[in-house]
């Protein structure tokens, strides 16, 4: 008889250990097989800020703080209109953190499987899985070499955090690949190596040329991971005429920064090849199996998302095993909205990449010839200001979209569309300000929702976990959509511009029976002046005086009654 638990990982990358660690934290008995031996070399080394909030909810900052990790405060690029390197940074984005780090694959990833392996998943090394085998269209159980012995698990459910090897995609035929992205990669580390000067030393270098773009990333080691990304085609006919070494070299010489800051250094070992490229699962989750990380979906590596992805997959995943395993009934949703949060993340640096890559106009040559953007390649049947709108979700354009405002060459309905928001969320934000200025203005007014908008009932999968929601939906195709909780939308259902907050609070708390009005007066308080920033509810101010009779008939003066 096989063993048994709940959840088996497949998998000890960061997408393996942060779900693993996630669940063994809810109470489930997780084991995770793991093919080498940690630790284990791996490229990747350039991490997001938006990867630290998992890190921290899984409890492994302290461990990657005192890891001396260098810190990476932005990137700065040879890209766009131009040839001269230019930089941006994390911290001008005010909703971003400002720093993040550039890791050693080989000590962050040992960080975060020995963290799982404390939060009491049962990890095991060098424990290769070979085959899923299913009953139906569920898994039954799952087959793994250990030191040329075959064992079997059967679990309650898998977790297939396998990487690039994507064992249940390709098994299940899931995997499409990306017609856009059709490269290859070629890397290495140097010793020696210059870095660029402060405040700019930590940051990752990219720099494109002829054949494609180069990465060059710091690390705390004293070697720095430089890499080519080049046309599939075109690289792997270098390969075979030069080999790896050769061809790396040839590359770096084309790139005239790259090879000025690599002009003293001395490649360390063999260089590697990353031949798969871009590409994504039709399916993300089924009856007993989700998929995390690349194992799912892997965009190209130019924004550095790969890990980032990986861990906030590893999130979502968690919410849904844990849904799927305590409340079947909702398994099927549950999936659905998983695999709708993932393409969402992936959606956006996808785009993302391809907006960079088909506005640089820093070389004349059949790579980026291929790869110019025109109005039919962007979204498929989108045009390119609709797939835009759907990736940044009604937000205002930043960082890397900003970059490619000020340095890239957009179809010119792109670049209104750009401008049009970023109108759109400097009135937001001086709105917002106004109503926070003025709590009590913001009482007395009687909020509602415009025609455009509508309220559509959902469920809402995050970190925290898989929950009954409410979705404000703006007419028309835009996803300027306003996550809202159940107890938010009914209180907005009952704004009819004449009853006060406090009625309408009290009225939703006696239907509802939720036995806390005051929480609730707290938090419809709290969220009212940030839909009202958004523009997504208008707030309708009464223009009787407080002192004349109240418009609702009552005979009480305006401020004795829905004044109040």
């Amino acid at each position: 008889m096989p063993e048994s638990c709940d959840v088996l990982v497949i998998g000890g990358g960061p997408g393996g250990s942060a779900c693993a660690a996630l669940l063994a934290d809810r109470g489930f008995r997780v084991t995770l097989l793991e093919r080498a031996a940690f630790p284990r070399e791996h490229v990747g080394e350039s991490l997001l800020p938006a990867s630290i909030p998992v890190l921290e909810q899984i409890g492994v900052m302290p461990q990657i703080e005192a890891a001396g990790f260098v810190t990476k405060r932005g990137a700065t690029l040879v890209w766009g209109k131009d040839p001269d390197p230019w930089s941006w940074y994390f911290a001008d984005d005010p909703e971003q953190r400002p720093s993040s780090f550039q890791v050693v694959r080989s000590q962050f990833d040992q960080i975060l499987l020995e963290n799982a392996r404390a939060h009491g998943v049962d990890v095991r090394e060098r424990h290769q899985v070979v085959d899923v085998e299913f009953e139906g269209e569920r898994p039954a159980a799952v087959r793994f070499l250990h030191e040329g012995v075959e064992g079997r698990i059967a679990p309650r459910f898998v977790v297939d955090a396998s990487g690039q090897a994507a064992l249940l995609s390709r098994k299940l035929q899931l995997q499409q690949w990306d017609t856009f992205f059709q490269n290859l990669a070629v890397f290495g580390y140097y010793c020696g190596a210059r870095h660029l000067d402060p405040p700019n030393d930590g940051n990752i270098f990219i720099e494109s040329y002829a054949h494609g773009w180069l990465w060059k990333i710091p690390l705390h080691t004293g070697v720095s991971s430089v890499g080519a990304v080049v046309d599939k085609e075109i690289g792997q006919a270098g390969l075979r005429e030069q080999g790896a070494d050769g061809f790396l070299a040839a590359q770096i010489a084309l790139a005239p920064h790259t090879c000025a800051l690599l002009e003293d250094a001395e490649l360390v070992g063999e260089p590697q090849v990353e031949r798969d490229w871009s590409y994504r699962s039709s399916s993300f989750a089924g009856d007993g199996y989700v998929l995390v990380g690349d194992a799912a979906c892997f965009v190209d590596p130019l924004f550095s998302s790969g890990v980032h992805l990986a861990l906030g997959s590893a999130a979502l995943a968690a919410s849904y095993v844990s849904t799927a395993l305590t409340d079947p009934r909702n398994r099927r949703e549950a999936a659905v909205a998983y695999q709708t949060a993932y393409e969402k993340q992936y959606d956006y640096f996808h785009l993302t990449a391809q907006l960079f890559y088909g506005t640089n106009r820093t070389a004349d040559s059949y790579f980026w010839e291929a790869r110019r953007l025109f109005a039919d390649q962007l979204g498929g049947d989108a045009t390119p200001r609709e797939a835009f709108v759907r990736a940044v979700s009604g937000q205002p354009p930043h960082g890397y979209e900003r970059a490619v405002i000020e340095r890239g060459e957009l179809p010119a309905e792109l670049a209104e569309e750009v401008q049009r928001r970023d109108r759109r969320a400097r009135e937001r934000q001086a709105s917002a300000e106004a109503a926070s200025a003025d709590p009590e203005a913001l009482l007395r007014a009687a909020p509602s929702l415009p025609p455009r908008v509508r309220l559509a009932q959902a469920r809402n999968l995050s970190t925290s976990g898989y929950q009954q929601a409410f979705r404000l939906v703006v007419e028309g195709g835009e996803s300027d959509g306003y996550p809202v909780t159940a107890v938010m939308a009914a209180c907005i259902g009952k704004m009819d511009g004449r009853a006060t907050l406090g009625e309408i609070i009290g009225a939703v708390d006696a239907e509802h029976q939720l036995r806390g009005a005051a929480r609730l007066t707290e938090i419809v308080q709290r969220d009212l002046p940030t839909l009202i920033g958004a523009g997504l509810i208008d707030v309708q101010t009464p223009t009787v005086g407080r002192n004349q009779p109240c418009p609702c008939g009552s005979g009480k003066k305006y401020k004795r009654c829905h004044g109040a």
